[in-house]
Order: structure tokens, then sequence, then C-alpha cells
């Protein structure tokens, strides 16, 4: 017991540290070093570190590294053409003004599905969100909500193809690519969408009731000249290159190599199912990059800037999540949190409701989707691929139910992104955060019980 109580009063110390503003990377080791000294004689500290905490850290690195890379400078080089707002005042016009609320998920939505990143949209659709909502009459409390339901809900972990990092994580444990299950994701997306857009419409409409309006707010925006923007299809052209180009890779183009080295010990014995999601990304993204680079040359003040950092911009979240699956690996090689596997799984015999809370708590716990997911299945993904295997489960559940998992209880106060947002919008938890945990982690949650049920009556599509 005094085992397990060291590993909750250290997950509670990084998820205090997290909201206080403490960076994760620094912090990982000695949160891991509190619940190393609670299981004293199980693990000695700096061994633990060294020939734990720093091979896991790296080989998170290995295995993600480009696909972080890649969607960093992608988001940057979109940002700095223009193009991301191209999109998001081309959006406004085909749904309206006066439809606010929608016009800025949707922009967030398409530029996040395309492999545009979380914060590039919200620093690029803020100004417009906050143009929409003060001619609208909308409070500004709830533009995190609408930035939010766009950009980590549906497109972050439902829809097929997305190149988001929680919809690659479960690749490599389960054998599958980007459009897992896509039927069954399709689904969970629009019940997100649905279930967001009748929660923002309803808080608009009470909103109103009040005679509550934009509120009080002195907002500095830098906003470029609408005349320095792409084209809308120009500006829209990489977004659908990712997305088609994924496909076509995945399904036709890497099946069709010649793989057959993979199968040597040079490259350890590795199956093509491993790797071809995330090689189906890199191919996509890489083309996106260079046509974006190539069509809007002469609008980029500084190519070499721009790429610059962008790679440098990848380098911060990367680590951060890398931190905290050293952390997460730190844990799961305590004998105490044997005991705690064991109870989470046997909370349900059915390896895919066991999977999803599994991934449901510990991305609660660690305030972060793709790290509670990462740190699930490396400590029990093998477990939960022989288990599916052995029941005879489609692994293409196994990976949708973690990716929708990890999104059910991650934006809790001390998520990352949902402070970063909260700041790019200069609103506080008190002010905005109920509605962003309704439309983020409600709908998922919902969406997941949704697409248990689905899969358990017709099965896996």
């Amino acid at each position: 017991m005094l085992g397990i109580l060291g590993i909750v009063l250290s997950l509670a110390l990084l998820i205090f540290l997290a909201y206080r503003g403490w960076n994760v990377i620094f912090i990982a080791p000695f949160c891991a070093t509190v619940a190393l000294l609670f299981n004293w004689g199980d693990a000695p500290l700096l061994a633990t570190y060294t020939q734990t905490f720093m091979p896991a850290l790296g080989n998170y690195f290995a295995k993600f590294f480009p696909l972080f890379l890649l969607g960093a400078v992608f988001g940057k080089l979109m940002d700095d053409s223009g193009s991301a707002r191209a999109i998001a005042h081309k959006i406004v016009q085909l749904v309206g003004r006066e439809r606010s609320m929608l016009a800025v998920v949707l922009a967030c939505a398409i530029l996040t599905y395309g492999g545009v990143s979380l914060f590039v949209v919200a620093f690029s659709v803020y100004p417009i969100a906050v143009s929409l909502f003060r001619e609208s009459g909308i409070p500004k409390r709830l533009i995190p909500a609408a930035i939010g339901l766009g950009s980590f809900t549906f497109t972050m972990t439902a829809l097929p193809g997305t190149p988001a990092i929680q919809n690659a994580i479960p690749m490599p444990f389960f054998g599958t690519n980007t459009f897992a299950a896509p039927g069954l994701g399709i689904i969970a997306g629009v019940f997100m969408f649905a279930f967001g857009q009748f929660w923002l419409n309803r808080r608009v409409a009470q909103a109103r009731a009040r005679g509550e309006g934009y509120g009080n707010h002195e907002d500095a925006l830098s906003q470029a000249a609408e005349q320095g923007m792409p084209p809308f299809w120009l500006a829209l052209l990489p977004i659908v290159v990712v997305i088609v180009l994924n496909y076509i890779a995945t399904s036709y183009v890497i099946p069709a190599m010649d793989t057959a080295y993979l199968a040597t010990d040079k490259f350890k014995k590795t199956p093509l199912s491993a790797v071809l999601g995330i090689w189906s990304i890199i191919l996509a993204m890489l083309v996106a990059i260079t046509l974006v680079a190539v069509l809007n040359r002469k609008r980029i003040a500084n190519l070499l800037d721009t790429f610059n950092k962008g790679t440098m911009g990848s380098l911060l979240p990367m680590a951060n999540v890398a931190s905290e699956v050293a952390y997460g690996a730190v844990i799961a090689s305590l004998a105490a949190f044997a005991i705690v596997r064991e109870g989470l799984k046997s909370v349900a015999s059915d390896p895919v409701t066991s999977l999803f809370i599994v991934v449901t708590v510990l991305a609660g716990m660690t305030g972060s989707a793709s790290g509670g997911m990462s740190l699930a299945l490396g400590a029990m993904g093998e477990y939960y691929a022989h288990a599916a295997q052995a029941a005879g489960i489609n692994p293409e559940i196994m990976h949708r139910i973690a990716a929708l998992g990890s999104a059910a209880m991650d934006i809790l106060p001390h998520n990352g992104a949902v402070i970063t947002l909260l700041a790019i919008c200069s609103l506080t938890h008190r002010e905005s955060y109920l509605d962003l945990f309704m439309v983020g982690s409600l709908s998922a949650l919902l969406s997941s019980v949704l697409v248990l049920g689905l899969n358990a009556v017709f099965g896996t599509f």
C-alpha cells in the first residue's frame, strides 16, 4: 500500500506542479523520484533514471519525432504564408458571420485535420473569432470552447486519416494505420461535433436571455491584411494533399513497395504494419511542406527563418510528451504499479472496454492525451494486443478506442493545451473552463461510450 501511495502522490505532484506552470521536462524525473522513494528497495534512483527513464524518452523521440517536426514546420509555413488565415476567412464567408460559432469551429477543424498544429490554429483563428464574436454579441468567454471543439476533439482522435499524434501513437502497438475503424471514427466525430455545437449554441442562447454580450475586453490584435493572403483554393491545396496522399500511401503506394528487407536482422525484423502508418504521414507531410513553400514563396518573408522556427517549435512539445512517457515508464517498472495495472484491467473483462478505461484514467492523471495514451500503451500495449488477438478482436477498434479514450478526460485544468489556449485568449479558468471541458472531454467520453456500444452490437467497421 505504501508503494501505491507513492505512485498516487507522485502523480498528484506532477499535476500540481504542471498546473502551477513548471515545465514537465524538468519536473518529470523528480516526480518519478517521489514514487521511487516510496518504493524503496524496488529500484535504485540513478540506475532507474539512466536505464529506464532516459531510454523510454529516447524511444519515444525515435518513433514520433518526424511527426512532431514535420507538423510544426508545416504549421509554421501555413501561418507565415497567410494560408491559415485565408482558410479561416473563407469559411466565415461561406458559413456567414451570423453563424459565428459554427464558422470558428469549422475553420479550426479544417486546419487541424490537415495537419496544422493546435497552437498555430489558435493564434490564426483567435483574431477572427474576436471580430466575429464581438460583432455578433457572443460572450468572449466562449471563444476557447469554440476553438477547442474544432481543434482537439473529433479532428484529433476520431476522424480517419487525421495526422494528429493521438491518432498515430496506437499504430505500432496494434499494427494499424491512421484510417483504423473509419466508420466508427466518423460516427464518433459527427457525435462530438453535434454535441459540442448543441452545447455552445445553448450557452449563447442563455447568455442572450440574460442580456450578456461580448463583454468589456481590450483585445490587442495584430492581424495581417487580407490582400497579403493567398487565394482560398491555394491555401486549401496543401491540406487536401495531406489527407489524400496519406490515404494513397497507406492503401496503395507503400504496400506495393518491396519491403522484404524489414524482416532482416538489420531492421530488427520489423513488420510493415508497425511502420506503414508513420511512413505514410511522413510522405504526405513532406509533399505538403514542399507544396506550400513553393506556392507561397513570395508571401513568406524569410523562408529559412520559417523553417528554423518551425523546427525549433517542434522540440518543446515533443520533449514534454516524451518526458511524460519516460515518467510513465518509471512508474510502470515498479512492483506496486503491477497491482494498479491489474486493478484497472480487472474493471472490465472485455479488452476493448478495459483499454478505454486505462487510457482515459491515465490521460486524466497526466493531463495529456498523448502522454496518457503513451503511458498506458507503453506499459500495457503488448498485453492488450495479445488479449485482442486471443479474443478475435479487430485491432482497429483497439486503435480507435485508445485514441478516443485519450481525449475523454484529458481536458482537465492542468492540461497544457488548456493553459496555453486560455493564455492566447487572455481568459481565466473560471471564465471559460466549464465550456471547454464540456465540448472537449465530455463529448469525447460520450462518443467513446457510443462507439463501444456500436462495436459490441455491429462489430468493427
